[in-house]
């Protein structure tokens, strides 16, 4: 700028001391504008200086040409926003509605279920299971009248093959607890972060967070059902490794007794394969009817309903199985 106008400035003063025919016609004819001065001034500029990329990085910037010579150039912020101002912007746009989907992944204890509270509970259970159907009371028959009336004798309680299926129970569902945990590592460390995701998540807290985002009922009932197989999954498939491993104990490992000393190694084949086919069967369909029963439990109570139904379709599931097999006159 500073050039162009000392430019101006030599071009008058020459005029106004030299005759030269050149410069008076070039003033009566108004042909040198302030346009053609800025050009030549630049073509000065660039003949001054090498026409090489040195330039640019020898002054240490990047020049900037204006438009207009008699004008100096301003920023406009309001039609140039700052970084600063557009970052914001585009936070607080309406048209986002939802962050991006993580996956978080919480493993609980290898050991959890030897935890006080999980054996506490499971020993419970497991000694209600056995020992509630002792206190039921035995209506008396004819034959029981006439005993009782000659021999006046209480009828003694035999209570120590219930304590053993209890302590096996509890054996039971404590390797179950563990075998999951066992699986839910090797789902983080062996599937992408998003299947461990499904396979580990908490059914419950996934069935009231969709109830939020006001879906039809038929969506809700089928997408609860599929969270829940996905999330009851690893605990079917630990129930089944133990109860394969009891059975493959009971028929190939243990010594032969009364039932099955006189069993062949054939046979003994035989019964164990038809043990993992029946077991394989009861452990698909508590999966099945566990999954409907929780979405039919999610349509009456997201959170609580979610989990009866999905715990009275895991009993139900092997019942229905039998009763369908008993129907169809396939063994089981």
């Amino acid at each position: 700028m500073t050039g162009i106008a000392l430019l101006l400035d030599l071009l008058k003063r020459t005029q106004g001391t030299s005759s030269s025919p050149v410069a008076i016609s070039l003033h009566s004819y108004g042909l040198f504008s302030a346009g053609a001065a800025a050009s030549a001034a630049a073509a000065y500029i660039a003949a001054s200086r090498p026409f090489t990329s040195t330039a640019v990085f020898r002054y240490g910037r990047i020049p900037v040409a204006y438009c207009d010579a008699g004008e100096t150039a301003a920023w406009n912020e309001s039609y140039i926003p700052s970084l600063r101002s557009a970052t914001e912007n585009t936070l607080n746009d309406e048209s986002i509605k939802y962050k991006i989907k993580e996956y978080p992944i919480e493993l609980r204890p290898l050991f959890s279920a030897f935890q006080l509270k999980s054996l506490a509970l499971t020993s419970l259970r497991s000694f209600l299971l056995f020992f509630l159907p002792l206190l039921e009371p035995r209506h008396p028959t004819e034959d029981d009248d006439d005993l009782l009336q000659d021999v006046p004798e209480e009828r003694r309680v035999d209570l120590v093959v219930p304590f053993q299926n209890t302590i096996k129970q509890i054996i039971r569902e404590t390797s179950i607890v563990t075998i999951r945990r066992v699986l839910e590592r090797l789902a983080v460390h062996h599937c992408s972060q998003r299947t461990a995701w499904k396979l580990l998540k908490d059914v419950s807290k996934s069935a009231k967070r969709k109830a939020e985002r006001d879906m039809p009922a038929y969506v809700f009932f089928v997408r609860v059902s599929r969270t829940t197989f996905r999330g009851h999954a690893l605990g079917v498939v630990a129930s089944w490794i133990v109860q394969i491993i009891i059975e493959f104990y009971r028929y190939c490992v243990r010594k032969p007794n009364s039932d099955n000393e006189n069993l062949s190694r054939a046979e003994k084949i035989r019964l164990f394969r038809n043990k993992v086919y029946s077991t394989t069967v009861k452990c698909t369909s508590s999966l099945i009817f566990a999954s409907i029963g929780a979405g039919i439990g999610a349509l009456l109570h997201p959170s609580i309903g979610q989990w009866i139904g999905s715990a009275l379709g895991d009993f139900a599931g092997p019942i229905i199985a039998i009763v369908a097999f008993e129907k169809l006159q396939i063994e089981l």
